[in-house]
């Protein structure tokens, strides 16, 4: 249904890194990166985008005020990869927001974490898949 969607940064150097290491654990790399030379207004501001390979899904632009916080939330293959996000984004200096676990409230099998980027966004890795049955 989305082809792809963008968020705003302050701070891109802090964001792209964050975006970077919070991301690759989901299987998405950076697919795009330039300056938009183009626009009259801030021809030095920079772009970039992640997702699967040859896919520019989740783009951030730079801006010089900040934006109204938003919500995104990231498909995750499996509730390991909920927690690989969760680790990783704090590690690459995100705010918990929302430790790994189940949200009922949502649906039975709703496993998410949650972590604020550097410019306050929710940001969110999430697998509606049930758990994996206990080796016996």
């Amino acid at each position: 249904m989305i082809d792809h969607i963008s968020t705003y940064a302050t701070d891109f150097a802090a964001t792209k890194s964050f975006y970077q290491a919070a991301l690759e654990s989901l299987g998405y790399g950076l697919q795009a990166d330039m300056v938009a030379s183009w626009d009259p207004e801030f021809p030095e501001r920079r772009l970039c985008a992640f997702g699967p390979p040859q896919k520019a899904v989740f783009w951030i632009i730079e801006v010089k005020a900040p934006a109204s916080p938003r919500h995104v939330a990231f498909a995750a293959a499996d509730r390991d990869s909920v927690a690989r996000f969760h680790a990783r984004a704090l590690a690459a200096g995100g705010t918990d927001n929302g430790a790994p676990g189940p949200r009922p409230q949502y649906h039975k099998h709703y496993f998410g974490a949650f972590v604020l980027d550097p410019d306050g966004n929710n940001v969110e890795a999430v697998c509606h898949v049930p758990p994996a049955a206990a080796s016996a």
